[in-house]
């Protein structure tokens, strides 16, 4: 059975302030294609196919034309949800959709039913194990301090005891939205830690054939039968190494898998660039990124004047300015709590004045700020007498 893994689309989802929509619109019909040109069999969609809770209209209207046009072609997908998507919205008429044979797997307390799916080598069981709040499944799962191994771990119970009662030779897939050890993270995921735990192994899976997760956006191996299919597209500076990519996975008749990158579009490269300001605007060794969207870190000991305005000229899709000014050689490294020692409130805030702008605050402003710090403490002690 050929296998299409994806995840993390985050529809919706602009990019510093661009809208990707176009992007991912793009996309959608390549996910499309590959299908049809592949001859796939199945689709799974591992977690965030919404980048929040409520998406925008326009979000909506791009994620039913891609169950559309998903459900034209015959061939039957798997979703979960992630953690940016709401999993009831989402979940909403998935009795009705899975009829046209696109399955929403939203709800945490049917982690053990799968949706079989055959080949001409048997049934392959697909199991949705969409995003788990520890706090919110806790019960739902019994455990007794709730984590994200503990109630993966109990949701996985419930996948291999129903996998028992399958047919010899019935074969498996996961479904999972998590945070799985080993895995590289990128600035874009939302964080998920619960107790100061975010991850849990990948012996969590033990027992499947196959592991589809979706939350971390690089493109990654952390196993054979262990895989992030990574974002379609990239949505911080910091995927700026990835290779936007699904998962063409061929499993055989007894259970094993093999591989293979499915190249997504890329609708701008990325590029992060750094050094003073005139360097930047002068090295022919930067020509590449003029047509890039632009991270630019300014090392310039002092601020430059109308820096992001000058780098559009050559570079016009810059979208990110950073500052992080060199040092002297003899000049020591100063953490920011030694900065910050002995200083007071209004002197901390007036410093933050002048780096932002270049020149502290005058008579008026400073009278503005004292007056904000006079309040808030004015309110602070109210609060304690309320205690």
């Amino acid at each position: 059975m050929k296998v299409l893994h994806t995840s993390d689309w985050h529809l919706g989802r602009a990019f510093h302030r661009v809208s990707m929509l176009g992007a991912q619109a793009e996309f959608i019909g390549h996910l499309v294609t590959t299908v049809r040109e592949h001859d796939v069999d199945a689709v799974v969609v591992s977690g965030d196919v919404y980048d929040r809770a409520v998406p925008p209209l326009a979000a909506v209207e791009l994620f039913d034309d891609a169950l559309h046009r998903l459900a034209d072609l015959g061939v039957p997908t798997v979703m979960i949800s992630g953690n940016h998507d709401s999993a009831r919205r989402l979940g909403v008429g998935a009795g009705l959709i899975g009829r046209a044979g696109i399955h929403l797997c939203t709800d945490p307390s049917a982690a053990g039913m799968p949706v079989i799916l055959a080949d001409e080598h048997g049934d392959v069981a697909f199991y949705g194990l969409p995003y788990l709040e520890p706090a919110l499944v806790k019960d739902e799962f019994g455990v007794e301090k709730p984590g994200h191994e503990a109630v993966l771990a109990a949701a996985m119970d419930r996948v291999r005891a129903d996998l028992a009662t399958r047919a010899p030779g019935t074969r498996s897939v996961v479904l999972a939205h998590a945070f799985v050890t080993g895995g590289e993270a990128s600035d874009s995921e939302r964080d998920i830690t619960v107790g100061g735990v975010a991850s849990v192994p990948a012996a969590v899976f033990d027992g499947v054939d196959y592991v589809a997760l979706g939350h971390l956006h690089g493109c990654q191996t952390l196993t054979e039968r262990v895989r992030y299919s990574g974002s379609p597209l990239a949505y911080s500076f910091s995927e700026t190494a990835h290779r936007k990519s699904m998962w063409l996975v061929d499993l055989d008749a007894d259970g094993s898998v093999a591989a293979e990158r499915v190249d997504c579009p890329v609708p701008r490269p990325l590029a992060r660039i750094r050094g003073r300001l005139e360097e930047l605007l002068a090295d022919p060794a930067l020509a590449p990124h003029e047509a890039a969207w632009v991270e630019a870190t300014l090392t310039d000991p002092v601020r430059p004047a109308d820096p992001m305005a000058r780098l559009t000229e050559r570079f016009p899709h810059t979208l990110s300015l950073v500052f992080d000014p060199e040092r002297a050689a003899d000049e020591p490294e100063v953490s920011y709590a030694r900065r910050l020692a002995d200083r007071s409130d209004q002197q901390i805030a007036e410093d933050f004045v002048a780096h932002v702008r270049g020149a502290g605050p005058d008579a008026d402003e400073q009278a503005v700020l004292r007056d904000a710090f006079d309040a808030v403490r004015a309110d602070q002690a109210v609060r304690e007498v309320a205690r």
